[in-house]
């Protein structure tokens, strides 16, 4: 594998080098999203470039810096990667928090950074600029193809979220999705949050005396989930309350083996998607890692194949209005099929998977099984920036 992944401020680049800024949490409350997303990104290069890791007859080098999960720390490496180490590209980061600390550092520096996987919907809505381009999905389509999934009259629900960007902005485009289910409570907690007693106590009190059916939707990253907890309270059993959720990383589906029947919409879950990407990353996932890919593995695949991608089209030239021009509305084949930046926002649309759990002794995590994919066509993904 012939590509350079430095510490900061350590290039050993020449100008024949594609520079890379990969910035994301490998420590903190999201490092096990971040450690994936890096496994994945150096799939896809080695992917995307056939082994070669060249493109355009330029060696890729990867610049890779860890930002705790920590805003400042995140907009500080990203200027310090497009300044001292002269990236021409950076991906990351893992955190919305992160993320929207770092759009005005690649504005100021005019380079592009390719967001991978952080969600907020603000990132390419109103916090966005034209240096921005997103792989990983948004709120909107986290939220809409969820809300596909319970969005039925006589439904009444009660979000449970984390409170900050991630977890608001999830709530809102959740809210606006719904056409027929009514939200009768919202209920935030920190992103740390371990003891989840008088949430979910809140949350009870607010549906156990609706008519109807209830439902009980979380939107939740990293950390400790609240999964467990909720199943410790039979809410099905004492309450007749439902549990609905997105896709996550495997370990934290084990819990959704208390749920069996759960649905909701997932981004990604390795057995799903049928296509050529998809098929050799699994392949080559389990032959390196003895593992299937994650949830985050698969983004980061992508991101690496869009910046290649994008370096194809225009012969390796680094130059940002040239970046810019080649991505607005490019086309490019993902673990989950075709992706497509859209010109507006430059928002990958893409497919999202409304799910159904199956519990499988044979799998230590609940199984989401497809009940139908939903197309880029499917959801009105709302356009947000301002632009």
């Amino acid at each position: 594998m012939v590509f350079a992944c430095l510490g900061p401020g350590v290039v050993f680049a020449t100008a024949a080098d594609v520079r890379i800024a990969h910035i994301h949490s490998l420590t903190g409350p999201l490092e096990a999203y971040g450690k994936q997303t890096t496994i994945g990104f150096n799939l896809g290069l080695e992917y995307a470039t056939g082994g070669t890791m060249m493109v355009a007859g330029k060696k890729i080098v990867v610049i890779e810096k860890d930002d705790q999960g920590k805003p400042d720390v995140g907009k500080s490496l990203l200027a310090a990667a497009y300044g001292d180490d002269k990236a021409d590209i950076a991906v990351g980061p893992t955190s919305s928090g992160v993320a929207l600390a770092m759009l005005p550092v690649a504005e100021e520096y005019k380079k592009v950074l390719v967001v991978e996987p952080a969600v907020a919907d603000s990132i390419t809505g109103d916090k966005w600029n034209k240096y921005i381009f997103r792989t990983g999905r948004n709120s909107s389509q986290d939220a809409i193809s969820n809300a596909v999934a319970l969005d039925k009259p006589g439904t009444v629900v009660a979000t449970l979220a984390q409170d900050y960007a991630f977890g608001r902005d999830g709530v809102k485009a959740f809210k606006e999705a719904l056409k027929n289910a009514k939200i009768v409570h919202e209920e935030y907690l920190p992103q740390n949050t371990t003891d989840f007693t008088a949430g979910i106590q809140r949350v009870v009190d607010a549906l156990k005396g609706q008519p109807g059916r209830k439902v009980i939707e979380v939107i939740w990253a990293g950390g400790t989930p609240p999964y467990n907890a909720l199943a410790a309270q039979e809410l099905a059993k004492r309450y007749q309350i439902e549990v609905f959720t997105g896709g996550n990383i495997l370990p934290a589906m084990a819990a959704y083996k208390n749920f069996p029947g759960m649905e909701g919409a997932t981004y990604y879950y390795f057995g799903i998607p049928k296509n050529p990407v998809n098929e050799w990353l699994v392949a080559n996932h389990y032959k390196q890692h003895k593992t299937p890919p994650d949830f985050f593995t698969a983004g980061g695949m992508t991101a690496a194949i869009a910046v290649v991608e994008a370096l194809k089209k225009t012969g390796g030239d680094t130059a940002s209005p040239k970046l810019i021009a080649a991505m607005e509305g490019m086309a490019f084949e993902t673990p989950k099929g075709r992706m497509t930046f859209r010109k507006e926002d430059h928002q990958a649309l893409q497919s999202m998977y409304h799910f159904k759990i199956k519990v499988d002794p044979a799998f230590a995590w609940g199984v989401p099984e497809l009940v139908r994919e939903i197309k880029p066509e499917d959801m009105q993904v709302p356009v947000r920036n301002r632009r």
